[in-house]
């Protein structure tokens, strides 16, 4: 008699999001946003300008509360009242400021808040070469190697720089990183720099949402997609669902240009032949 193998439970997702929705007063931010973060993958959010991208991070790193659904991390309800919960709980947002000090040196904005010292009372001072060494072996640790770690953070490209932050972010006890448009005002070469890392990250083990307007970066990288509109999911697939032509047509709009195709058709000097037909597969991707 042979012995039947249990049966696979599905891994608790590190963060997870049902249903949110935030409102501030009479204006609905976002409404019915479904989210999860699993260890090892890359989850790219995706929208334009006004999308709720911003206040999606914003609920997920404390700032804010959510006013509908449900917002769990490691499968328990929470509803922080500040970033220390969830920073505390090891979710780490880098944010396209970076929250760098542009004078200082590398190493010291890799440990600034956080500073190591040596001694005790009026002898307490800096300990600088533990602190260098350190951020050292931690920016190694994710294939950054930087020359001098004594050069002032602003020297670095757009690219290194925020591949300190991320860095900094997995040293200090990230499980889950939250990147915000790290790539929107980089050049092709920096943007690679960048997606690399990010998926360095993944291959630690960590839970990245990739924040993004450019669905040509998401797919390189991401194992799963949500495009907001309007404060509402439009598309939600795993990567094996979607192609990079329909994550663009998402993003660019055209799920709702090819339902208005028949209507645009009757305006004159609209040239509706370039426009995308509705598929059923893009009608039944956008629904999930």
């Amino acid at each position: 008699m042979t012995e039947q193998a249990a049966p696979l439970v599905p891994p608790v997702p590190l963060v997870q999001l049902t249903g949110i929705g935030k409102s501030y007063g009479t204006i609905r931010a976002l409404h019915g946003v479904d989210l999860a973060v699993n260890a090892g993958e890359v989850s790219c959010v995706l929208g334009d300008n006004g999308a709720g991208k911003s206040t999606l991070i914003k609920i997920v790193t404390g700032l804010h509360r959510h006013t509908e659904g449900e917002f769990r991390i490691d499968g328990e309800p929470v509803r922080p009242s500040s970033p220390r919960e969830p920073l505390a709980r090891g979710i780490a947002a880098v944010y396209q400021d970076l929250a760098t000090v542009t004078l200082m040196p590398v190493w010291r904005n890799f440990w600034l808040g956080s500073e190591l010292t040596r001694g005790r009372g009026p002898f307490k001072r800096l300990d600088i070469d533990r602190m260098k060494r350190t951020a050292d072996e931690a920016l190694r640790a994710m294939g950054i190697a930087l020359d001098d770690l004594s050069q002032p953070v602003g020297s670095l490209s757009g690219g290194q720089r925020q591949s300190v932050a991320i860095a900094r972010a997995v040293h200090f006890g990230a499980r889950v990183l939250i990147l915000d448009e790290p790539t929107a005002a980089l050049g092709v070469k920096q943007s690679g720099v960048v997606l690399k890392y990010i998926a360095a990250a993944r291959e630690r083990g960590l839970g990245v949402v990739f924040i993004t307007h450019n669905p040509h970066h998401a797919y390189m990288v991401g194992d799963h997609f949500t495009v907001l509109r309007l404060g509402t999911v439009e598309l939600s697939a795993p990567r094996a669902e979607v192609t990079l032509e329909e994550l663009t047509l998402h993003m660019a709009g055209g799920a709702e240009l090819a339902a208005l195709k028949h209507e645009l058709a009757r305006v004159t000097g609209v040239d509706t032949g370039q426009l995308p037909e509705a598929s059923e597969r893009s009608t039944s991707t956008e629904r999930k």
